[in-house]
């Protein structure tokens, strides 16, 4: 717990990141280097984009999904992407929070690649928090459409804090396709994520709404990271009130 003036927090670290099938920039493909990551990024709630439910040799025949979904001490929900498309990547969530509840929106765009949100509410430190996991795609249009959808989600979510944890494909300051996500959104950074070895763009971002700015945010740019993605994983650090 941390003081905050008279408010007392309780401060836990979220991340985002997009794992591109365990695939790193020398194209080794090597799931373990991403449990690696994910162990020194140290943080209870993690957004995983582009996991793979095809069966590895490398695994034993498990899946990129179970072999993550089986890290010690998390909990893991996939997305509907992964559930309803075997073989296909998609989203997950890791999480150590008690989970109180399971939703999966789809948010795909005409005949394009299938798109979608997990959406989890957990319970931190006695409060719940809804937690948006989900990457979005790389037209301009389908981006837009996207944005709004999630605007939607965000809103039924209320009154509860919301925290998003996305691969939103698009860097731009102040983009038109998803100024409509940022609009009541909390005030946070957007460290540069992709691509690994040089961090040029900022596609990873997490974002707030009525939980308050994050206490920080960066990207994880340790040796392993750049190796293990071509996108390095960004991480904030959330203080959400303690209820007294």
């Amino acid at each position: 717990m941390i003081g905050k003036g008279f408010d007392v927090f309780h401060r836990f670290r979220a991340a985002s990141y997009n794992i591109h099938r365990t695939i790193g920039p020398d194209r080794r493909h090597d799931p373990q280097r991403v449990a690696q990551v994910i162990s020194e990024v140290g943080a209870p709630v993690i957004g995983l984009q582009e996991v793979n439910w095809r069966p590895e040799r490398a695994l034993g025949g498990e899946s990129q999904a179970e072999f993550l979904a089986h890290l010690p001490g998390f909990e893991a929900i996939a997305g509907s992407n992964l559930i309803e498309h075997r073989g296909h990547y998609g989203n997950m969530l890791l999480t150590r929070y008690p989970v109180l509840g399971v939703r999966r929106h789809s948010i795909l765009y005409k005949a394009r690649e299938p798109r979608g949100v997990v959406d989890v509410t957990l319970d931190i430190a006695g409060q719940p928090l809804r937690v948006l996991v989900t990457h979005f795609g790389l037209s301009l249009r389908e981006r837009r459409f996207q944005a709004n959808r999630l605007v939607e989600i965000v809103a039924q979510a209320a009154p509860e804090p919301v925290l998003l944890l996305g691969d939103l494909n698009d860097w731009l300051p102040g983009s038109p396709t998803i100024r409509p996500l940022l609009a009541d959104c909390d005030p946070t950074r957007t460290p540069a994520s992709f691509p690994s070895l040089l961090p040029i763009f900022s596609l990873d971002r997490i974002i707030t709404w009525r939980l308050g700015a994050p206490l920080r945010v960066y990207a994880h740019r340790s040796a392993k990271a750049r190796w293990a993605s071509d996108h390095v994983p960004v991480v904030a650090e959330i203080g959400i009130p303690d209820p007294q």
